[in-house]
């Protein structure tokens, strides 16, 4: 993953339009239990003809939520039902608004996060460090995945819309049906060096705790770090589940320094803690610790 990259355990819609739960989102920051970023929605959860109010009053949401200490992203509207284009006029008004990057709904082709990347450059030349996040909505951006995915440096993730793509391949939003293009987007997000966000299960489904805890577990084994959600029932098992635990951290700590000596001593593998350690288990022990770091910052 771009080592400048946050890595955000949860991340929360919320309705552009709506002051209620805007505020919410900031008193749950505040108290430390809330999401580690909240995403603005513009796009499904705003009717039509409140979209120009909800752009208009960006400004004082990404005020209310920056003095809560989140980060913020802005989740777009598409130009057209191509896909080919993402609303500039959206893009401008997050630029304008201060937001931190961008969700770009219902990507098919790597030509509509180059689209973004190139708007942002004319809208704002000087900044240089926009986050974009890519949604992949639809069973044709399958087989465009690995483009997607390295098509911009702005491009830091990339996540599954369960509900939408579920519905492009006329099935049912199940773990079972959601598990192979869940790892698809894994896949891919590691051969770009991009982070992958999800859980292999219908985002709609929040009050089964229980059942979400399992989603999530899953995702974390399949090597997701975090993911997109709709209640704070999903915000507070991500952020339990997502976050590495002080047994797993002090293991991977010790597990470098057992590294480190073996290197000295000229071995390529050697035994710990029972088990025989090479370099992929190095390479997950240090990664592990980086999102430590990263989350404890």
């Amino acid at each position: 993953m771009k080592e400048n990259a946050p890595i955000w355990r949860s991340m929360l819609f919320v309705p552009a339009h709506s002051e209620k739960f805007l505020a919410k989102a900031a008193e749950k920051a505040k108290t430390g239990s809330g999401a580690d970023a909240v995403i603005i929605d513009l796009e499904d959860s705003v009717p039509m003809d409140l979209k120009a109010e909800a752009r208009a009053g960006l400004a004082d949401a990404c005020k209310l939520l920056r003095d809560a200490g989140l980060d913020i992203l802005l989740r777009v509207n598409s130009y057209d039902d191509t896909c080919e284009d993402i609303a500039p006029e959206d893009l401008l008004a997050g630029v304008r608004a201060g937001v931190d990057g961008f969700v770009l709904p219902k990507i098919e082709r790597a030509n509509a996060v180059k689209y973004a990347a190139e708007k942002l450059a004319e809208f704002s030349p000087d900044k240089k460090d926009w986050l974009l996040l890519a949604q992949i909505e639809h069973v044709n951006a399958l087989i465009c995945l690995d483009e997607i995915a390295s098509s911009s440096p702005l491009l830091v993730g990339m996540s599954l819309g369960t509900e939408d793509f579920s519905a492009s391949a006329g099935m049912s939003p199940t773990p079972d049906t959601l598990y192979l293009p869940s790892q698809q987007i894994v896949f891919a997000c590691r051969r770009a060096g991009i982070t992958p966000y999800g859980f292999p299960a219908s985002i709609a489904e929040f009050n089964d705790v229980d059942a979400l805890q399992i989603h999530i577990e899953k995702a974390r084994d399949m090597g997701f770090v975090g993911a997109m959600c709709i209640h704070p029932n999903q915000v507070a098992a991500l952020n339990k589940l997502m976050t590495p635990n002080p047994e797993e951290v002090e293991n991977a700590k010790a597990l470098l320094a057992a590294w480190d000596q073996a290197k000295e001593q000229g071995l390529g593998a050697f035994k710990f803690n029972g088990k025989m350690v090479d370099k992929p288990v190095f390479m997950r022990a240090k990664e592990l610790l980086r999102r430590h770091e990263s989350l404890s910052k």
